[in-house]
């Protein structure tokens, strides 16, 4: 039996991408690939720290990706086009198949029109179908708030990542500050589900998104919680005053 979030997103799924670009003005494009573009600097800045250029096997800058609670791809695609541009330590990045793993099959089915290099794969989030370190990086856009225990999320990330990999966790955080405590608690829930309603016909699904938000963990917490789970916290970027936040969290390992 599908649960009420899963059954919400599929409902959606159509008009989720629109919508996402739409309400955040799309912010959410320049987030995406901000992170994207850093997770880059990162991986790089860890292979010269660890290697010379001329002792780099051929398979070093090979990419293994996991986009959970990946939805329709966006990130996993932004993620591509970002390592396979540009030169790093003598040698392009090559990214292989991503893997795109979400709970909604709904959201999944909005993959292949979009022709991306990835495999789709329905998944819990919390008791993933992978071995142990299979990823050297794995995404996590605007999807661990919809997770029942984000605890159980971060540990099951940090076992199917590889030592010396990335989790990347762009999301918005529960707001802390007064503008933003105004913005979530004020402005959004009188605009964001008139629009989503207007355009999907699913208010409820963006009233849903309002109360996600302010029922989800702050940043510094989630931080917290990651540190307990085995991960670094290697930076914390906060986009448009805290609307939204990318974490970036390593697993020891390698430099």
């Amino acid at each position: 039996m599908k649960s009420p979030v899963r059954k919400m997103f599929d409902g959606i799924a159509s008009r989720y991408d629109f919508l996402n670009h739409f309400l955040s003005c799309y912010q959410d494009v320049l987030w995406r690939r901000y992170c994207c573009k850093r997770l880059k600097k990162m991986m790089a800045a860890g292979m010269l720290a660890e290697k010379s250029i001329d002792e780099m096997p051929r398979d070093l800058n090979k990419v293994r990706l996991l986009d959970l609670c990946g939805g329709t791809g966006d990130f996993a695609n932004t993620f591509r086009k970002i390592f396979e541009s540009g030169c790093v330590c003598a040698r392009d990045f090559v990214v292989d198949p991503a893997v795109i793993g979400d709970f909604s099959y709904g959201m999944l089915a909005e993959v292949k029109p979009k022709k991306i290099d990835a495999h789709a794969v329905q998944l819990d989030a919390m008791k993933m179908p992978f071995a142990e370190r299979q990823f050297d990086v794995i995404l996590n856009g605007f999807g661990m708030r919809n997770v029942p225990d984000a605890r159980g999320a971060l540990l099951e990330s940090y076992r199917v990542l590889d030592e010396g990999g990335y989790l990347c966790v762009l999301e918005f955080f529960s707001p802390r500050n007064l503008f933003n405590k105004f913005f979530y608690k004020v402005l959004a829930p009188l605009f964001i589900p008139v629009m989503g309603a207007f355009f999907s016909g699913k208010r409820d699904a963006y009233e849903y998104l309002v109360n996600s938000i302010i029922r989800f963990l702050p940043v510094d917490q989630f931080c917290k919680m990651a540190e307990e789970c085995g991960f670094e916290v290697k930076q914390v970027k906060m986009f448009d005053g805290g609307i939204s936040f990318g974490v970036f969290l390593h697993k020891p390992g390698k430099a």
